[in-house]
């Protein structure tokens, strides 16, 4: 009949569109692990957290900065849906921060956390496995025991634990779940020097996988290492954020020169801003001109320059973001 063949078309037509739609949506990229726009958090008459948007790509580490009282675990709160926000949006994993569907692929390690000290490494594991509702086998938990260096451990109470131990095994409850977005706050407060190259490197794991982090450390050594990029807090607002090359913008080379001619001084400042003492001068040129450097020898060579030695230096992340930090200040009495 023409009317049956007819309505077979358009239901050959709706399923081939709707297969084209399906092809569409998964050649799109994932959403991002943590996205936030305005948010805004006021106690009382303190307003912690002012405006506050940032995100965090899928398979990347990013560090959050700031002084203390900045606003960043309130943040890491409000992002994790356990402050609710005065304003604002949150996304995590392209769901409502809100939505426990979307908080059960995610791994915290909070600042303050405490484990009943009658249980054992082992049990702490499992009891939080069984919370997250994920299926994780028993040589699954040993493992990530072994990563964070609790093996030897797994079966002493953890009321024995010192506070680096406490430390570790609050990373592996992190991690146990298989997370897609770690939020790690202060992960290596109570670590020694090894502790913090363990957490360093577990970071650069996860990273090689995959899984996005958000990292809230003052150690800014570890976060200039591990992460793509950093936001920095301040008073509840972002005072800065971007890639390191970008909020560094710019590198040193400190150069021992003597026999130095005119020409080589004018060849000198056009390589960048030039500081000298005595035979040594620091120059400073944008971070992303690495050509810089072998020309700038090269040619004070051929004017007769003797070059003693050439230190390559760099703009701090410490120093970077000291400097944003007073600017605020100044900004604020002003």
């Amino acid at each position: 009949m023409p009317g049956g063949a007819f309505i077979d078309g358009a239901g050959t037509g709706r399923d081939d569109v709707l297969r084209d739609a399906a092809r569409l949506v998964a050649d799109l990229p994932p959403p991002a692990a943590a996205w936030c726009t305005g948010l805004r958090k006021r106690y009382g008459k303190r307003t912690a957290v002012d405006g506050v948007s940032l995100e965090v790509g899928r398979g990347e580490v990013v560090g959050l900065l700031g002084p203390n009282g900045a606003g960043k675990t309130t943040v890491i709160k409000m992002l994790l849906g356990l402050v609710r926000p005065d304003a604002g949006e949150v996304l995590l994993l392209g769901q409502p921060a809100a939505e426990p569907a979307a908080r059960a692929r995610v791994g915290y390690l909070p600042e303050l956390f405490r484990y009943q000290p009658w249980l054992s490494a082992a049990e702490v594991l499992a009891l939080h496995v069984r919370l997250s509702g994920a299926e994780v086998s028993a040589q699954e938990q040993r493992d990530c025991l072994e990563l964070v260096g609790l093996a030897e451990r797994a079966g002493d109470r953890v009321g024995g634990f010192s506070k680096g131990m406490q430390q570790r095994l609050g990373l592996a409850v992190a991690l146990v779940a298989r997370p897609e977005f770690v939020v790690l706050d202060e992960p290596t407060s109570a670590l020694d020097p090894l502790g913090r190259v363990d957490v360093r490197d577990i970071v650069l794991s996860l990273k090689s996988r995959g899984i996005a982090v958000l990292l809230n450390s003052h150690l800014i050594g570890e976060v200039e290492r591990v992460c793509d990029r950093v936001v920095i807090l301040d008073r509840g607002r972002v005072a800065a954020s971007g890639s390191l090359v970008e909020l560094l913008g710019q590198h040193e080379v400190r150069l021992h020169l003597t026999g130095m001619p005119p020409a080589a001084e004018g060849r000198l400042a056009t390589a960048g801003r030039v500081e000298r003492e005595g035979d040594w001068f620091t120059v400073a040129f944008p971070a992303d001109d690495e050509a810089t450097v072998p020309d700038l020898v090269r040619d004070l060579v051929a004017l007769g320059v003797r070059v003693h030695a050439v230190e390559p230096g760099r703009i701090s992340l410490e120093e970077r973001l000291l400097g944003i930090l007073r600017d605020g200040a100044e900004e604020e009495r002003s």
